[in-house]
């Protein structure tokens, strides 16, 4: 993670009961700002269903947010984050691109979003291999959403929000933006 977004300039860990820590790294890169947990891919991700969890073999993955800097109080996403990258282990939820994670509450003070969708991994920072038989740490980036997107969402699917945001230009690192139109 360090190769590709050079060392973190700030850092907040936070535990839950029953879980092991979670640290959200804030990397500054001229007007971006990057958000990247650590310590969620310290287990495999299990599917809910399985009898048992593997300990070695499954997905693993991290989550990064990118914003554009100071346009908002985007360093209290720290605990959402955290608590983003807690799901696997308290819930037994696999995250894989595509997928909805939502907090209940604004990911910053004042955001107007409260959900992200779970964009592609290999884009910012590479997979990370690891020795056989572990999968890969995927990095997979967070989309922020609004609730009406993430509704949308629901209905048509993430790739057709995708195209919508592309459709109309939508800049998703604005921490301030407005919805996308949906009509």
């Amino acid at each position: 993670m360090t190769t590709a977004l050079g060392d973190p300039d700030a850092r907040a860990a936070v535990t839950f009961l029953g879980t092991d820590r979670i640290e959200v790294l804030r990397f500054q890169e001229g007007d971006v700002v990057r958000y990247a947990t650590l310590g969620m891919s310290r287990h495999p991700m299990t599917d809910p269903a399985a009898m048992l969890a593997d300990p070695v073999e499954g997905p693993r993955a991290e989550l990064v947010l990118s914003v554009r800097a100071n346009l908002a109080d985007t360093d209290k996403v720290l605990r959402p984050l955290a608590v983003l990258a807690a799901t696997p282990q308290v819930e037994g939820l696999v995250v894989t691109p595509g997928a909805s994670l939502d907090v209940g509450d604004p990911l910053w003070p004042g955001a107007p979003f409260t959900s992200v969708l779970v964009g592609e991994p290999g884009g910012l920072v590479e997979d990370l291999e690891l020795d056989a038989p572990m999968d890969p740490v995927r990095f997979l980036p967070l989309l922020p959403m609004t609730p009406n997107e993430a509704a949308w969402k629901r209905v048509h699917g993430a790739q057709a929000l995708q195209e919508r945001w592309l459709g109309h230009g939508t800049d998703l690192r604005d921490p301030a933006r407005a919805s996308v139109a949906l009509d």
